[in-house]
């Protein structure tokens, strides 16, 4: 269970103890069972103090998420639970806020996280630092050092898929602010022996399995390489080419975008890819034993395939780099003599070269990425600096050699310090809070160190004397002289002492030393070649002459200039100076530790091996960390942390102390009646001695803790309840109001709706009685109006009938037919429809001028619509035209015409004005106007099948056109063209008569190369989605250039002439299994076309 869901303090919610100091008893047993019991709860980090002992999953936990990162940031190493942000965070702010230079020392055997914990590390520094465009691009290249210096220098052994076989110390510079300015990287004694051969199941170097996986084929092809790594020697040799949970392809991509981030140039990128590639072919390079003439064994390379390729990408001479190999220069009293090496030395030299190019490149590969990441100003002022030491764990193998033996050496003095440090720190702080300091007893490993180091006397001076020393100097001399002169040490064994001649657990070429983490043996075999790590001068000299942009910086002894006698020093001399200079490094700043510890050798996640933690927690010295921080006080902290956190266990303390907190510490104490020999008080902190006393005062503090959380509910359910109560009264009271008031509104608003009521009722009563009353008076007066005009008619005929004539009658008929006439005509004018053509409103009239109206309608209509036409302009009336001609040839005739009446006839479907193939094909011929152009499918006259082309209509010709190449297959002048053929069904089949003429002869224009030619072709058929409006458009073409229309057949029957022959059209609908378009089929002289 992960504990970072809300911020806690090191007591709380933890599985087992947090600090080891605190554990009771102290034993080693209590101690692995704690980190056991966190390590199944997913709790990986356990404290020693400031130290922190890390155990690796083998598995991804969410404890290293950014809102983790936010919870560590800036709190004290105490307040959260263990992990390795906190000392990260706490070593980070010491350096920043105090200008104390840092390190951090990540130590541990293989395979236990040590490189995961650095990398978790940079991640941490580079997350809380300051952002910026500069700050980004050094913390990117900080971060990108570590996938490039992993392909080069890790590799899958047995124990861990990604072991890191060099040892690095990083020092990252900052500036005044905290932010990171820069860095500079040392390494540590690479594993070259890896280059030439790996032990069964081992892999060599990433990079070599990555470049070959993961480069695209021309690379590969470039560099002379296959994808295979089988076809490599020095690669399959372990039995072992991949790994599962390596992917070596993405890591290719990750190392190469690293290396371009850094800064490295392509040409220095391609530089190094032809070294490895180099390195992979010189491992193929076979020798074979050669008898020489003066009796002497020599030996030639079998296949030299691999060495012109190595040539090749090396720019050197074949000749010089064969010579080389199977040769070697030896001077005698100022003369070279130069000897055939047998093979066995040819064996040595090929492998000697692969180590010297692979390891000379690594180096070269880390002060490149120094010269990256170096600081490039120093206007901010003093730098700060932490270092990053990630270095090989203490090594325990069946077999161990001289690497084993330098490794451990490493251990030995970094052991050394820690005790010392850790003793110096321990000290300090009880000095400096005035509490009487009490020695401690501890296994000082110094003798050891002296053993390995002691000049003159040492192992590894030693070692040099007899690297050094003339005449025969074999391993087994090395030994012999360990023994006499260290053969009295109480850390030596050999069976060539006197006191462990017996011993049969030591073979006669094996020493043993015993280590502050255990007994080592070592085998003494390839000490001396190890040390020496001789290269050949005339390989040195080879590499010297190549060409590559790279080998003369790799190999400057080889500078035939600069000749030296001097021996080059040998490699335990030169690692003894390094680790010298690391100490001094690591001494110059204040230490912080990281100790991991692996969990199984299966590397499994969920296995904790009790045998091979405890193995571990005895060579890290972890008991005796947690014996040193015991000694005196097991646990101390600050006075107003621990007044923060018990202070509910007094009264005169809770709620809250205003006193001084040391005042207040101690009114606590007093008031848990504890004896005043379980604790003292320093200046700042307070001490307690024994964690019994601690784990009590937590215990009571729990107790505490419950009590006033149960107050503290009570308190504040009376208080929720009597909130509610009283918001539940203010509820009651406006709910109360709000119901009378809207009570009081619907009541209102019902007696207003029955009043409204009433009075239209009343109204509408008094309103109709009055109607009645009105309607009787008009109808009066209209009976008035009525006799009383009656009366006056009656009256003047009687008057004046004696002076009427006879024909006076028609006279009046006529006078009062005029009067209705002209009536008819003022409301005519008087309501008129709109000057809309398509408006179909006409005014009723009685039936006497029917006739005249239905005239006066027609002539109106023609009216509007003239003037209607005189708005258009040429082009618009002649659209207009041509729906008028469909209307006139289509109307009722064929299906399917109503619904063009309301499309725009669009003529150019192509967009063909804009071709420019069509317009260079009419700088010859004169049919640029295109009057309609659309794809088409014309009917074959043989057997009815269809083929895709395009049809142009200009107006001088018709002409069918390749779609693709626009080339014209048929020009059929308008004039040629007699009569038009359709259906009168839906199909939009078109039939083109044309006149039959004698045969033309053929154009001499070249762009009518394909048409013309239509003699003895006949009728075309067509089929085109827009049939009636092609046909519109080709009748007024034809129209406009002959004056003479052709004529347009709509029949279902209708005959056309194919050449000679006069073939029968049958148009049938409604024909079944027809799926859409139509079907052509002709038999002889008769041509059906079948519709659905």
């Amino acid at each position: 269970m992960a504990l970072h869901q809300v911020t806690l303090s090191i007591f709380e919610n933890n599985v087992g103890v947090s600090d080891a100091v605190l554990l009771d008893p102290l034993t080693e047993e209590a101690f692995i069972e704690n980190i056991q019991q966190r390590f199944g709860h997913d709790q990986i980090y356990t404290y020693i103090g400031n130290v922190v002992v890390s155990v690796n999953p083998y598995r991804k936990l969410a404890l290293y998420t950014d809102s983790v990162i936010e919870e560590y940031r800036c709190r004290n190493i105490y307040e959260l639970p263990p992990h390795i942000y906190a000392i990260s965070d706490d070593a980070y702010r010491s350096m920043r806020d105090r200008n104390l230079d840092q390190c951090i020392i990540i130590s541990g055997e293989s395979g236990s996280g040590k490189t995961e914990a650095s990398k978790m590390i940079m991640h941490y520094i580079a997350k809380v630092s300051g952002k910026g465009r500069d700050i980004d691009q050094v913390k990117e290249q900080l971060l990108q050092s570590n996938p490039v210096l992993e392909a080069f220098g890790n590799a899958k052994t047995n124990k861990n898929d990604n072991s890191s076989r060099f040892g690095k110390y990083m020092d990252i510079e900052f500036d005044y602010k905290g932010d990171p300015i820069g860095g500079v990287i040392t390494n540590y004694l690479l594993e070259k022996s890896r280059v030439a051969g790996q032990s069964t199941g081992e892999r060599n170097f990433h990079i070599f399995y990555q470049l070959l996986t993961g480069a695209d084929p021309g690379t590969l092809a470039n560099l002379k390489l296959t994808s295979d790594p089988n076809q490599f020697a020095i690669l399959n040799k372990s039995g072992c080419v991949s790994v599962d949970t390596v992917d070596d392809k993405d890591n290719y991509h990750t190392v190469m975008h690293g290396m371009e981030v850094i800064g490295f140039r392509k040409d220095e990128i391609k530089a190094v890819h032809q070294l490895l590639a180099s390195v992979l072919k010189l491992g193929n390079v076979e020798f074979v034993h050669r008898s020489n003439m003066d009796g002497t064994d020599g030996c030639e390379i079998e296949d030299d395939t691999e060495l012109r390729d190595i040539a090749d990408l090396l720019s050197c001479s074949l000749e010089n780099l064969y010579e080389s190999l199977t040769r070697k220069s030896v001077e005698v009293r100022g003369e070279k003599v130069k000897s055939d090496l047998n093979l066995a030395g040819a064996t040595y030299a090929r492998d000697a070269l692969c180590k010297a190019i692979y390891s000379r490149m690594f180096s070269w590969l880390v002060t490149r990425i120094n010269d990256s990441i170096r600081v490039k100003s120093q206007s901010t002022g003093k730098c700060k600096v932490m270092g990053v030491l990630d270095i090989y764990g203490f090594e325990v193998f069946q077999e161990n050699s001289f690497e084993q033996f330098i490794i451990n050496y490493c251990n030995e003095k970094l052991q050394q310090i820690f005790i010392e440090l850790t003793l110096k720190e321990e000290q300090d702080e009880y000095i400096k809070e005035g509490i009487e300091w009490i020695h401690v007893d501890f296994f000082n490993n110094a003798v050891i160190c002296e053993l390995i180091e002691k000049p003159n006397v040492g192992i590894l001076a030693m070692l040099d004397e007899e690297c050094l020393r003339p005449g025969n100097v074999t391993d087994k001399t090395f030994l012999e002289k360990l023994n006499v002169a260290c053969g009295n040490h109480p850390h030596y064994e050999s069976r060539g002492c006197r006191k462990n001649q017996s011993d049969r657990t030591l073979s006669h070429d094996i020493f043993r030393l015993k280590h502050y983490a255990g007994n080592v043996t070592y085998k003494v075999e390839g000490f001396i070649d190890k040390n020496n790590d001789l290269l050949f001068r005339d390989l040195s000299q080879a590499m010297y002459a190549c060409g590559h942009s790279l080998l003369k910086e790799l190999f400057p002894e080889g500078d035939p200039a600069l000749k030296s006698l001097k021996r080059p020093a040998t490699t335990g001399s030169q690692f003894k100076v390094s680790v010298t200079e690391l100490m001094k490094n690591l001494l110059s700043k204040n230490p912080n530790y990281v100790r991991c510890i692996k969990p199984n050798d299966q590397k499994r996640p969920g296995v904790f091996s009790l045998e091979i933690v405890k193995h571990q927690v005895r060579y890290l010295g972890l008991m005796e960390n947690v014996r040193v921080r015991r000694a005196g006080y097991a646990f101390r902290q600050t006075y107003p942390q621990f007044l923060y956190r018990y202070k509910m266990l007094a009264k005169e303390t809770w709620p809250h102390w205003e006193g001084d907190p040391k005042e207040g510490v101690k009114i606590i104490c007093l008031a848990q009646d504890i004896s005043s020999e379980e604790y003292a008080f320093g200046k700042s902190k307070i001490f307690i001695r024994n964690p019994r006393m601690l784990f009590d005062m937590e215990e009571r503090r729990r107790d505490r803790m419950h009590y006033l959380a149960v107050m503290i509910q009570k308190t504040y359910k009376g208080w929720k309840q009597q909130k509610l109560y009283q918001l539940m009264r203010a509820s009651q009271v406006i709910i109360a109001a709000r119901f009378r008031g809207f009570w009081a509104q619907k009541q209102y608003k019902r007696t207003k709706r029955a009043t409204l009521v009433l009075q239209c009722f009343v109204r509408g009563w008094r309103a109709r009685v009055l109607l009645k009353k009105l309607r009787r008076e008009k109808l009066e007066l209209w009976a008035v109006a009525v006799i009383r005009k009656y009366f006056l008619g009656w009256k003047v005929r009687k008057e004046y009938r004696k002076k009427f004539r006879a024909q006076a009658g028609p006279k009046i008929v006529k006078f009062l037919q005029v009067a209705l006439k002209k009536q008819f005509l003022l409301n005519l004018k008087k309501s008129l429809p709109s000057m809309s053509p398509t408006d179909p409103y006409w005014p009723k009239c009685s039936p006497r001028f029917k006739n005249t109206s239905d005239q006066l309608q027609v002539l109106f209509h023609r009216w509007r619509c003239s003037k209607y036409r005189e708005k258009f302009d040429a082009a618009e009336r002649y659209r207009m035209k041509e729906k008028v001609t469909a209307s006139d040839l289509f109307k009722d005739k064929k299906e399917g015409y109503t619904q063009t009446v309301s499309v725009q006839f669009a003529g150019d479907y192509q967009n063909l004005r804009q071709n420019p193939k069509w317009k260079k094909m009419n700088e010859v011929a004169n049919d640029n106007h295109v009057v309609f152009a659309d794809a088409i499918r014309k009917v074959n006259r043989a057997n009815g099948k269809m083929v895709d082309q395009l049809l142009v209509v200009s107006t001088q010709a018709i002409l069918v056109i390749e779609h693709h190449t626009m080339m014209v297959k048929y020009r059929i002048p308008v004039g040629e063209i007699k009569r038009i053929s359709l259906s009168p069904f839906r199909d939009s089949l078109v039939v083109l008569h044309l006149q039959k003429t004698e045969e033309e002869e053929l154009p001499s224009d070249p762009a009518h190369e394909n048409g013309d030619k239509l003699s003895k072709k006949g009728d075309f058929l067509f089929c085109c989605d827009h049939a009636i409006e092609v046909v519109a458009k080709a009748y007024l073409v034809i129209q406009n250039s002959t004056s003479q229309a052709p004529s347009v057949q709509i029949s279902k029957q209708f005959s056309a002439q194919f050449g000679s022959t006069s073939v029968q059209l049958n148009f049938q609908n409604g024909v079944q299994d027809i799926v859409g378009g139509i079907k052509i089929q002709r038999r002889k002289n008769v041509m059906d076309v079948l519709q659905p």
